[in-house]
């Protein structure tokens, strides 16, 4: 019977992010060291932005289905609790600054105040809370990778729902804001679980390749 470890990784180096992971292959000084993490923090934002493109909207709920809440959490994951929650924070200015970063090329702060408001302020605290899973190893195998996928998305929906709520609907706030989305959330944390495991591995075994030749 397969057996699964806890998710804090056996390795010789700390646990740590992606981001961290590969930073640990470079000798940088503490400016360039805070210049790669606002250059990492910075395409978190982009990459939320751009996964929040992929738009299914859905006539009976103001809240559409994207690919926005895939790239939140693994952003998250990548970058680590503290670069996680920054990027999305300056995600969210972007949009409301005017940069058209929001679902199907939305911006302005009209999304931060409308019935999606509650979903994009909870990416904040989604990207925080999958970076802290995965500081600690959450996403060096499949299952683990899925809860912390999973507990990021039930935040989501949390905060989506208790704003979403304070707002007149043709459905109940369930049925506008839960149940459509469920099967997708799905699909994204499947998914998820699959590419960062994959990705560690790639990782890891590049860094020993790396580290042989050097030897």
């Amino acid at each position: 019977m397969t057996s699964y470890s806890t998710p804090v990784a056996s390795t010789s180096f700390p646990v740590s992010t992606l981001v961290d992971r590969i930073l640990c292959e470079f000798s940088l000084t503490m400016k360039l060291a805070a210049l790669f993490d606002a250059i990492c923090i910075f395409i978190g934002s982009i990459i939320v932005g751009l996964a929040a493109q992929v738009e299914v909207p859905l006539g009976f709920t103001p809240v559409p289905v994207t690919g926005q809440t895939f790239g939140v959490l693994v952003v998250g994951m990548a970058l680590g609790a503290r670069r996680g929650a920054i990027a999305l924070m300056l995600y969210l200015a972007e949009g409301a600054a005017g940069v058209p970063v929001f679902a199907g090329g939305g911006a302005g702060i009209v999304h931060l105040v409308g019935p999606t408001g509650g979903y994009l302020f909870g990416f904040v605290l989604a990207a925080s809370i999958a970076g802290f899973l995965a500081q600690r190893g959450w996403d060096r195998n499949i299952v683990w990778t899925a809860l912390a996928m999973t507990i990021g998305t039930a935040f989501i929906f949390a905060l989506g729902l208790l704003y979403l709520a304070q707002f007149e609907l043709p459905t109940g706030v369930l049925a506008a804001g839960l149940y459509p989305f469920l099967p997708g959330a799905v699909v994204k944390i499947i998914v998820a679980a699959g590419v960062m495991p994959a990705v560690w591995k790639i990782v890891n075994r590049d860094a020993k390749t790396s580290t042989s030749t050097n030897t």
